[in-house]
């Protein structure tokens, strides 16, 4: 009988994760326990992901506000901080900037302007065009600022970002200046001493303000990336990906998700008697159409996964056959002739025109995105995905 479903993602529900739980045979008896009740028949390459919160919890990643100000202190010293392109998040950056503030003396923080790099907007673009303002070359004072726009609040949030942010770092008794600007090196009117807060554009924020002569330049990958008085740490990522746990507490980024993941597989396997994938996922890689906020503020969608999860799709596109190749042909004969086509297709179909319109992107950024909306990021209680199907094509019965 041919098969009547394609993809299938099932959120697993686990118990609560503490620090110190035994997390790779926590989510094997779980997704067992699944695959038991609801009568899944596991196959070959069916894929298992984690959330990274667990995975960090677990290990017990996390720092304190003042672990991120003694870091801060070592490395900057009494200089002036430029702070410059965090994102406007109460979750995501708040005890960052008050670890920060905590360990600094003066901090001018620069904001990006109408919006940071996950689409947070302080105003509308529109708003910045009746202005008369051109994000890519002024630079605001925040009285300036003032003048243009006034108080603006967050559509979601109702936050007052800059408000919000400027009384973060004055109750750390830390001097505040706020400015806005979309070019890097303007921070350097203020500071040579920087701390770039950007995610995906930091190499070239780095780059850019090395080779226009500030003398010290970090970004958040660059700050927790060893143990502070015990703490947790992330020797790659830093404070990136990090999320706010209690007021004063930040769970980290996890580390070793790649051995993790492979550990998970190895268990899984077994379990089964089948070839399980397995990842480590954290944001999605996709944009909210209504807030215009992208999904993606973790450095990464997947920090560890199996190797059978690396590369790109390879896929065809049926309706573009259906249209050109066989565009002749319907019913029980247009079928066999797609399924007939996919089986022996090129092992690499980049650039042909059959494969337009396909999804360019890496299979671990789809997979992550697809844990992660399955999942939510509220009280579903699900931290683990099991994905059925993923790889199958028409051709497979």
């Amino acid at each position: 009988m041919a098969r009547t479903t394609g993809v299938v993602s099932r959120g697993i529900r686990c118990p609560i994760i503490r620090e110190g739980d035994d997390l790779v045979t926590i989510v094997r008896d779980s997704v067992m326990d699944a695959v038991r009740e609801e009568n899944i028949i596991v196959r070959d390459r069916d894929i298992v992901g984690v959330t990274e919160a667990v995975v960090a919890r677990a290990q017990g990643n996390y720092c304190t506000c003042d672990d991120i100000a003694a870091d801060v202190r070592a490395k900057f010293g009494d200089r002036t901080v430029g702070l410059i392109f965090p994102i406007l998040s109460r979750n995501r950056f708040s005890l960052i900037l008050k670890g920060i503030a905590r360990g600094a003396r003066k901090i001018v923080l620069m904001l990006s302007y109408p919006s940071d790099e996950v689409g947070n907007h302080l105003v509308s673009l529109d708003r910045v065009d009746e202005e008369g303002l051109n994000p890519y070359s002024d630079l605001l004072t925040e009285e300036e600022y003032r003048s243009h726009f006034g108080y603006q609040k967050h559509e979601f949030t109702g936050v007052d970002y800059v408000e919000f942010y400027r009384s973060l770092i004055t109750a750390e008794n830390c001097e505040a200046e706020i400015i806005f600007a979309n070019s890097a090196t303007r921070i350097l009117e203020y500071t040579d001493s920087v701390i770039c807060a950007d995610i995906h554009t930091r190499a070239r924020s780095k780059r850019l303000l090395k080779k226009a002569g500030a003398s010290l330049v970090l970004g958040l990958d660059d700050l927790m990336t060893e143990s502070i008085n015990g703490s947790g740490f992330n020797s790659e990522y830093g404070l990136l990906g990090s999320n706010k746990a209690t007021e004063n507490t930040l769970k980290l980024f996890p580390r070793d998700a790649q051995a993790f993941a492979e550990k998970l597989s190895g268990a899984l396997s077994e379990a089964t008697g089948k070839k399980v994938e397995a990842l480590v996922y954290g944001d999605g890689a996709f944009k909210d159409p209504q807030g215009k906020i992208w999904e993606l503020a973790d450095p990464v969608v997947s920090p560890g996964y199996t190797s059978g999860l690396s590369g790109l799709p390879n896929e065809v596109k049926l309706k573009y056959l259906a249209d050109n190749d066989f565009a002749a042909l319907k019913g029980d004969e247009l079928k066999a002739a797609m399924k007939e086509y996919i089986s022996h297709k090129d092992a690499d179909l980049k650039g042909q025109m059959v494969s337009q319109g396909t999804t360019p992107r890496k299979i671990t950024d789809l997979i992550g995105s697809l844990c992660d909306l399955t999942s939510g990021s509220g009280d579903k209680g699900t931290p683990v995905i099991f994905i059925q199907g993923y790889f199958d094509t028409y051709a497979d019965e």
